[in-house]
């Protein structure tokens, strides 16, 4: 099994799903605070591997929800620095298994990678009061009007 290093945003209900997902498979965690971590560029990048830049972005975060910010828009470097000024850009979780890095929960895509055991699928995302849902991805892959 493996070792995770697990960058959450503490009290995130999302996030406390996926840990006891993670550990119900096996795994040991090592969970730290996302919204603490002296983040750059350089040591954020590696989490996003080959995803388009929207989807570095929590997109329930109120500047890309409200508009504010228009992630399909941006440049790596623009996005890279944006989620290093405010962490709570950054799409949740981040995972590190020694040299390899993950952002986001996709069930399948853990699965693949660090083995996952048979149970109830866990979703990429939050809980919102009154059981709203984060917003879909492709909420933002139009461009606004």
């Amino acid at each position: 099994m493996a070792q995770v290093i697990f960058y959450e945003k503490p009290g995130c209900s999302g996030n406390r799903r996926q840990k006891r997902r993670l550990l119900g498979s096996g795994h040991s965690l090592e969970v730290r605070d996302l919204l603490a971590e002296a983040w750059t560029p350089q040591r954020l990048r590696p989490f996003f591997g080959a995803l388009p830049v929207l989807e570095w972005f929590n997109i329930s975060a109120p500047p890309v929800r409200d508009g504010e910010i228009l992630p399909q828009r941006l440049s790596e470097a623009e996005a890279l620095a944006l989620m290093c000024a405010n962490p709570l850009l950054i799409r949740r979780p981040l995972m590190q298994v020694a040299d390899q890095c993950r952002c986001g929960f996709d069930e399948a895509e853990v699965a693949a990678w660090i083995g996952l055991a048979p149970g109830t699928a866990v979703a990429d995302g939050c809980d919102h009061p009154a059981g709203k849902p984060c917003l879909p991805l492709s909420a933002l892959r139009s461009p606004p009007r």
